[in-house]
């Protein structure tokens, strides 16, 4: 509008009333779940609590160090390292390929405009719902029908994470060539060049550092997650964690936390070598010697465990036909119904409270925090996520009783960590511009993070918490394996009692569960953008 020489600009922002909406709607949510799991933060400094809690970690100190125990731990440190290298490289071997054929990024009627093909779009579809299948699963779950279906040992763990990574790493791998530029693609789609090519001569010199960050942190994940595939048979150190835990031998627990930490500490070490590594060819070609090398330890190191136990194909098969008869019986359905409430509420809790404890930690855990902060506040986050989440789950269980308020303590500690560290990654690659402007006209620390550092950091926030979610539902499925409730409790007892067919009927309300997660996650990322 132009009145007396000067134009008046009125704007009103499209979004106002959705985040209004979510802003009075995400507090209500918080009420609600915090009353239908019962967890009430004031437990935490009840006397009794904190009492039962103290005497518990006190036996954490010291560490057992006996030389047997010491040799057990060695030794099982290095089987779940080769568990998590192996079954990662399963993981790429299934990812990379799904992912090449189910990318929009290298789809032809997307670069070029030709016609889409009804067959190919049912193909890729078929091949979505597989990913979704096999990520839906959690790899605790993969690894429980495995060891069930052929005995204990590694290689069912080995195997597990390989199917739960690679519908994981399928999806994400998608996603990565998808957020590239598209015009390299373009132009040699055009030209008539293959899926293939466009994507090893446009796609991957762009998506190379992110695909290769990821898959690193996934490793680290994935040894994680080898590290308690023990508590169900399948090898590792959650072996020898199941047996101290149940002994209440909290020497051990104390010994096998410090081992945790030091494994984290290892691979974000190897993770930063790597990310330096790719930006020359000569470091590139070390990285892959180093990476083949691993593999090949790995190899040798578990081949003779397999030989001595070999994997029974027909028990497997004979296993899983019976898992095709899922209990459809009304009264049953109506139980599984309040498990995937409770595993539901217990997720969205836990990682709404991981997104404050990782947001007041990302600060002073980045490079724009106080450096005398810095190192112990980045050994808190090293602790919080190196921790295994079932032993959280036991840990809360002690201090909550059981159930899903148990869930909820225990979801909410280890992702702090694990969103700290992401959190404080994002303020460390924000341009300094902003914030150097504020600081030259004056502006304390507090105006600076509130006007330069939050407002550019929080979309990021959001997106890595949303997809944090769509994990800690397979999480918070699983940790009624220590008591924590939900879903993971009526697995537990179902496969221990030989139910078969009421244990197919929650692998498939898991399974609807974790779609209907991601599919409400994208929908708010995509809001987001």
């Amino acid at each position: 509008m132009l009145k007396s020489g000067t134009i008046l600009i009125t704007s009103r922002d499209p979004a106002l009333a959705a985040r209004l909406g979510w802003l009075l709607a995400a507090p209500l949510l918080l009420l609600v779940t915090m009353a239908y799991t019962g967890f009430d933060p004031r437990l935490l400094l009840d006397a009794a609590t904190l009492a039962t809690l103290g005497s518990f970690v006190g036996q954490f100190f010291p560490p057992s160090h006996e030389p047997a125990f010491v040799a057990s731990l060695l030794r099982e440190t290095v089987t779940t390292l080769a568990i998590a290298s192996l079954g990662s490289l399963i993981a790429m071997l299934i990812g990379l390929p799904v992912a090449l054929l189910t990318s929009r990024a290298l789809d032809r009627d997307a670069l070029c405009g030709d016609a889409p093909s009804r067959p190919w779009r049912l193909f890729q579809g078929s091949l979505r719902g597989l990913m979704v299948v096999l990520r839906g699963v959690p790899d605790l779950v993969w690894a429980l029908l495995l060891v069930r279906a052929a005995g204990l040992g590694s290689l069912p763990g080995v195997l597990a994470l390989g199917l739960a990574y690679g519908g994981m790493l399928g999806k994400v791998y998608a996603e990565i060539l998808e957020a590239q530029p598209r015009e390299p693609a373009a132009a040699l789609a055009a030209s008539g060049a293959s899926r293939l090519a466009v994507f090893g001569w446009a796609l991957l010199p762009q998506a190379m550092h992110e695909l290769i960050s990821y898959s690193v942190y996934r490793w680290e994940c994935a040894i994680r997650a080898s590290a308690v595939m023990g508590f169900v048979g399948a090898g590792g150190l959650g072996l020898l964690l199941d047996t101290a835990i149940r002994m209440l031998n909290g020497g051990e627990v104390g010994a096998l936390l410090l081992v945790f930490v030091m494994l984290v500490a290892l691979t974000e070490t190897i993770s930063r070598l790597a990310r330096l590594a790719v930006e020359s060819r000569r470091g590139g070609a070390l990285f892959a010697s180093g990476v083949m090398a691993l593999l090949a330890a790995a190899l040798l190191w578990l081949l003779p465990q397999w030989q001595d136990s070999p994997f029974d194909i027909g028990g497997v098969l004979r296993f899983g036909s019976e898992l095709l008869q899922p209990n459809l019986a009304p009264a049953f359905l109506l139980q599984v119904a309040g498990g995937m409430l409770e595993t539901l509420a217990q997720s969205a809790l836990g990682t709404a409270l991981a997104f404050i404890g990782g947001a007041l930690l990302a600060l002073p855990a980045s490079n724009r925090g106080p450096r005398w902060l810095r190192a112990p506040v980045r050994l808190l986050l090293n602790f919080l996520r190196g921790t295994p989440d079932l032993l959280w789950g036991a840990i809360a269980v002690l201090a909550l009783s059981l159930g899903p308020a148990a869930g909820v303590l225990a979801l909410a500690m280890h992702t702090s960590g694990v969103l700290g560290r992401l959190f404080a990654q994002t303020l460390e690659n924000l341009p300094p511009e902003p914030e150097q402007a504020l600081q030259l006209s004056g502006a304390p620390a507090a105006a600076r993070l509130a006007y330069s550092l939050l407002p550019q950091a929080l979309p990021q926030w959001i997106a890595y918490t949303l997809y944090r979610w769509e994990n800690n539902i397979r999480i918070a499925a699983m940790l009624g394996l220590v008591g924590a409730g939900g879903l993971g409790q009526q697995l537990y007892l179902a496969l221990s009692l030989f139910q078969l067919h009421n244990a197919a009927t929650l692998i498939l309300a898991m399974l609807l569960l974790s779609w209907g997660v991601e599919c409400l996650s994208r929908w708010l990322r995509q809001g987001l953008e």
